[in-house]
């Protein structure tokens, strides 16, 4: 497991409930750092209300089959398990304690309760594939020793499998400084840009209404066309704009300013007020100066800047502005257009959008290059908005490849006429384009069996799927037997081990498939 972070340390903790032997190596000088600082140290760490429209990114089709899984419901057992209070603030998450560090320390302890092998302060500088002396291809992780100087390891371990879960671009000060995309390889990385961040616009007059917060309707403009609207409490700042409704579509806009397109929002910071409204206030303050006539409408600072920009001096009296100078003041409180000329940087960004493409990862969340790598969290091409959606895609992606890494089946279970129970594991079978042995394995396999051909691993994936293979799993690899011969596959990197003559014992019962 290369980083621990929340989907690493659920990976971890869900591939030691399946029974593997697992390390974990975290460069910070402790895990759950990033975690600490979620949800401003209170961890809104899920949410009730997952819908399809919550995730952007190649992977935001996958998300539904991902959390039928492993969902809110069972990331909710799982921490209860663990000891985890949760309190529920209309659907948004949060451990009772109010604590981030609540969380961050249940996993921790979990670990260290599984024994699960713990390397701080220790950066990993590559992984790659590696024959080991039966001639299967395992991972090798290798540390610098420089930070690593002080474990127990030397500087190249082989595994069956490993989870890259080093988080994006993010937060680099927490220790996602996009190294982890580095590791991928030669693995397709969507282009990478800040999310869930403030935007930069342009205009000089942003330090005069500085520190405002109110609620807004915000509606994002890509080349002229409207392509998100958001309600919520804008923040105004001495730079531009920020809040929540900004964060949830400011990678729609990072992602357009990447394609050099214009970038533009509205602003109606009365939306639930219409022309009648206006028609009263007009009526009701005709004496007043126009200072009153903004005083109690909206913050003040925001009031007088309107003003201002619609060219209407805070002395003149309401009956001295003409019907044409009063619509483009209303047009202002209502549609307030900004240009958006950068998003904040990483640094200030609570989340990477980008990643490795999902076109380059199975179901299982495993490499479709690199057979026995697994991805979870950040690292992935998905991001949600805020609201506790990118902690449970952390969540359930770091459980599904943890299981899957450490060989956990998915079974798909049928009744035989018998009345007996047929389990068939179909990680294996659905699979078998990944088949391959290395050369030391081919002629290993070819004098058992006494074969002359030359593509041992199509031979294999011929016997397996001709319908009459006996497929069982044991520890580490897969079993299959046919026509009277035993095939050997180790189930993480799909390596085809050897291939002998089956050795007929009577009193060893059938297994079932």
């Amino acid at each position: 497991m290369v980083g621990g972070g929340a989907a690493g340390m659920m990976a971890a903790i869900q591939a030691a409930y399946a029974g593997a032997c697992v390390t974990l190596y975290e460069r910070n000088d402790r895990v759950g750092k990033k975690i600490l600082s979620t949800g401003n140290g209170k961890c809104n760490f899920s949410n009730e209300v997952m819908e399809a429209g919550c995730y952007y990114g190649g992977g935001a089709a996958c998300v539904a089959e991902i959390y039928e899984r492993f969902g809110v419901t069972e990331t909710k057992d799982f921490f209860r398990k663990l000891g985890m209070r949760i309190k529920n603030r209309n659907g948004y998450l949060y451990p009772a304690s109010e604590q981030a560090a609540t969380v961050s320390d249940v996993l921790r302890y979990e670990m260290e309760s599984l024994g699960i092998q713990l390397f701080t302060q220790c950066r990993v500088t590559g992984v790659r594939n590696v024959a080991d002396k039966e001639g299967a291809v395992r991972l090798m992780v290798e540390t610098d020793p420089k930070t690593c100087k002080e474990q127990e390891t030397d500087t190249g371990q082989r595994y069956d499998a490993v989870i890259l879960a080093c988080g994006g671009r993010a937060a680099p000060r927490t220790g996602s400084d996009g190294t982890g995309f580095e590791l991928a390889g030669r693995h397709g990385i969507v282009p990478t840009v800040p999310a869930l961040t403030a935007l930069q616009c342009e205009g000089s007059f942003w330090k005069q209404v500085a520190g405002v917060r109110c609620e807004a309707r915000l509606i994002l403009y890509i080349d002229g066309t409207a392509v998100s609207v958001v309600d919520g409490e804008l923040q105004l700042t001495d730079y531009g704009i920020s809040g929540i409704p900004v964060f949830q579509f400011s990678r729609i806009a990072a992602y357009a300013l990447l394609e050099k397109k214009k970038v533009t929002a509205a602003i109606d910071f009365m939306p639930d007020t219409d022309a009648a409204f206006w028609e009263q206030r007009w009526e009701q303050q005709r004496k007043r100066h126009m200072e009153q006539f903004v005083t109690g409408i909206v913050n003040k600072k925001t009031g007088l800047l309107l003003l201002k920009l619609a060219g209407i001096r805070e002395a003149e009296t309401v009956c001295e502005i003409n019907v044409s100078r009063r619509k483009k003041l209303e047009s202002l409180f209502h549609s307030f257009q900004v240009t958006v000329r950068e998003t904040n940087s990483f640094e200030q960004a609570q989340v990477c959008a980008g990643g490795v493409d999902f076109k380059e990862i199975t179901d299982r969340l495993q490499s479709v290059k690199v057979p026995g790598l697994f991805f979870a969290g950040e690292m992935l091409d998905i991001d949600g908005i805020c609201g506790g959606y990118n902690l449970q895609w952390a969540w359930s992606s770091g459980a599904v490849a943890g299981r899957a890494a450490a060989g956990a089946p998915e079974f798909e279970i049928n009744t035989r006429t018998d009345g007996t129970v047929e389990v068939r594991v179909t990680e294996l079978t659905d699979h078998l384009d990944r088949l391959h042995t290395t050369e030391l394995g081919g002629i290993r396999i070819r004098k058992n069996l006494a074969l002359d051909i030359e593509d041992i691993a199509a031979w294999c994936r011929t016997k397996i799927e001709c319908g009459q293979a006996v497929i069982t799993r044991q520890g580490k690899n897969w079993y299959v037997e046919v026509d009277n011969c035993v095939i050997t596959v180790n189930a993480y990197s799909y390596t085809i081990i050897t291939a002998h003559r089956k050795v007929h014992n009577p009193q060893k019962p059938l297994q079932e498939r």
